[in-house]
């Protein structure tokens, strides 16, 4: 794949993100698009945004959960930016027209106090580096219509982000073990799943430390100040509008969202 279709693919992505008007599968038509043209796809996607006016704030890693990669058949997680613009606040209402079809995952997210550059590093690293951790919801979005993707396409399309919402509470996780820290889901008063933060890799940290091994082959790194989304403890969770979410973490917090037409 030359660089003129990967730019091709990235301006029609950041396309369809503007206009909320989804596109074919990438895969459907190239079939052979492998892993590291999918990445330079979400680069040059991202350089877009740049140009915009986003600011990177963080990253998030996606495909964690083994929930998560029997849905696409994949192994291996995945990764993509997150920008000041695609935060939102708790409390305030998410517009379903602002999105296209989301979904929703609840996370831990991890704040970093100090850089994590690979190859090499390993949850106590990463334990090390952390300043605290916040209950997240991710809001999952594709920019393909239908959700009808592989992993390239997902991977092409920023890891599928949409909006990122992050509590107030930042803890310390001196003393939990977030191997064993609980989640209720519940989605309009009812819980609709429950989960532990095992569900991510064995351990949330794992996935950051893959995340910093993995930006290590691009020359990149995790920087101090990070907001690392570590991954969704359990399948997503389709949404409505009027739908009102909230994920409760044990020993960290709860965080809410609510959707609106």
């Amino acid at each position: 794949m030359n660089e003129k279709i990967i730019a091709e693919l990235a301006q029609e992505l950041y396309n369809a993100d503007l206009g909320r008007n989804p596109i074919q599968a990438i895969t459907d038509r190239y079939p052979d698009i492998g892993y590291e043209e999918a990445y330079k796809v979400q680069l040059v996607g991202m350089k877009l945004r740049l140009a915009d006016g986003h600011v990177i704030v963080g990253k998030k890693i996606g495909l964690t959960s083994k929930a998560m990669q029997n849905a696409l058949s994949v192994f291996e997680p995945d990764y993509g930016y997150i920008t000041d613009k695609m935060m939102a606040f708790e409390g305030e209402p998410i517009s379903m027209a602002s999105l296209i079809l989301p979904k929703i995952e609840p996370e831990i997210a991890f704040i970093l106090k100090s850089d994590l550059s690979g190859p090499g590093v390993t949850v106590a690293d990463v334990l090390q580096a952390t300043a605290g951790v916040m209950p997240a919801i991710e809001i999952i979005d594709s920019r393909v219509k239908d959700w009808k993707i592989k992993i390239q396409d997902t991977i092409a399309d920023g890891a599928s982000i949409g909006r990122i919402i992050v509590s107030g509470k930042l803890s310390p996780i001196d003393e939990i073990d977030l191997r064993f820290t609980g989640l209720v889901l519940e989605k309009n008063g009812e819980v609709v799943a429950t989960a532990a933060g095992a569900a991510v890799l064995g351990h949330p940290a794992n996935a950051v430390a893959w995340l910093a091994n993995k930006l290590s082959q691009y020359g990149m790194k995790l920087e101090a100040g990070d907001i690392v989304m570590s991954g969704s403890l359990t399948a997503a969770c389709q949404v409505a509008s009027g739908d009102n979410i909230r994920a409760t973490f044990d020993r960290i917090g709860s965080i809410s969202a609510r959707f609106i037409k």
